[in-house]
């Protein structure tokens, strides 16, 4: 029997719930689900002129009016503390995660990553909020010392990004023990679907793919990755917000399984119908002492603690991608490399 039995849990039905980066992939799915369960949501977007409130804008009215938007900015304390002034629950996506783009622009992350981390904690902290879900990413851990990655494995800053994301864990992990903040770390593993910028690597060969290009162009092929469909990701943010023996924890979300970024573009062609040759971009190559090369999870504590495991096959998972990026090119630019 799973330990998660017979605990008690957080009920997020009419709770007070602030997403930050509930524009974004990941974040906008979780607050579609958050709406379906019931919850009083309120997400907070970055500010811009242009009133876009990113992947919001694409939902169904019905959706879009029973939720609240704070549009504001994390490296802000003043705005943070508005968003989250009388939250019960507060789930925390907002970050730069562009791995690229950090070569360029490093203060950037630490300020986005680590100082709107420090914001968003000191805020819980002050208002008194009920359940933090804090948002790591599997890219702290580097290159696989071993595998499968349990939350044990020791944690490397290969890239300015994974560095300011340990940085934004290690602060989340300071509140808990320093002021006994109930924030719990969810670790996803390389996290795909709908919505997912064309940086990553599956949007990448599928956009190019439906583009009608004569080849894929594509960065190293010899990488392995855990990918998990953003539906059961979405499903490991809400376990760990409703399950109160997470506070303290981090708690890695992946599928359990590996495939090389090679093997991946094949399956997605043979999913599409298509074979092309692949072709090595160097402007899509990281670092050499930079580049993640291996990445598989162990699950096995989201199992025993909350009570997850992926729902989704790979091929499920993909299937239901590609169709989505089928009705939705006109979003994407696949003649253009997004850092």
């Amino acid at each position: 029997m799973s330990a998660f039995l017979g605990v008690s849990h957080v009920q997020l039905k009419n709770r007070k719930v602030l997403v930050t980066g509930g524009e974004g992939f990941i974040g906008s799915h979780l607050v579609e689900a958050l709406v379906e369960l019931g919850a009083d949501v309120t997400a907070m977007v970055q500010y811009n002129s242009f009133n876009s409130w990113g992947w919001i804008d694409s939902f169904d009215e019905s959706v879009k009016r029973q939720i609240k938007i704070f549009a504001g900015d994390v490296r802000e304390y003043d705005s943070v503390s508005k968003a989250v002034a009388g939250k019960e629950v507060v789930f925390h996506l907002a970050a730069l995660i562009s791995i690229p783009y950090s070569y360029q622009t490093p203060a950037a992350y630490v300020r986005t990553n680590v100082e709107g981390t420090l914001n968003l904690m000191e805020a819980c902290r002050v208002y008194g909020v009920e359940k933090v879900v804090h948002t790591s990413t599997s890219e702290v851990y580097g290159t696989a010392r071993y595998v499968p990655m349990d939350e044990n494995h020791p944690l490397q800053g290969q890239s300015p990004y994974s560095a300011s994301k340990i940085g934004a864990d290690k602060i989340a992990e300071s509140y808990y023990r320093s002021y006994g903040l109930p924030v719990a770390t969810i670790r996803p593993f390389n996290t795909y679907g709908p919505r997912q910028s064309a940086r990553a690597v599956i949007p990448t060969i599928i956009s190019q793919l439906l583009a009608g290009r004569d080849r894929i162009k594509l960065g190293s092929l010899s990488p392995k990755r855990d990918l998990t469909f953003v539906k059961d990701t979405v499903r490991g943010f809400i376990k760990i917000a409703e399950a109160d023996q997470a506070a303290g924890q981090v708690v890695n979300i992946g599928s359990g399984r590996e495939i090389s970024i090679g093997d991946l573009a094949r399956k997605i062609m043979e999913i599409a119908g298509k074979s092309l040759p692949i072709e090595c971009d160097e402007r899509r190559l990281r670092p050499q002492k930079s580049e993640v090369d291996r990445l598989w999870c162990d699950n096995s504590k989201a199992l025993s603690l909350i009570g997850w495991k992926p729902e989704y096959s790979l091929e499920e998972g993909l299937k239901e991608t590609l169709k989505w990026f089928e009705k939705n090119m006109h979003r994407y630019k696949p003649d253009i490399y997004n850092v």
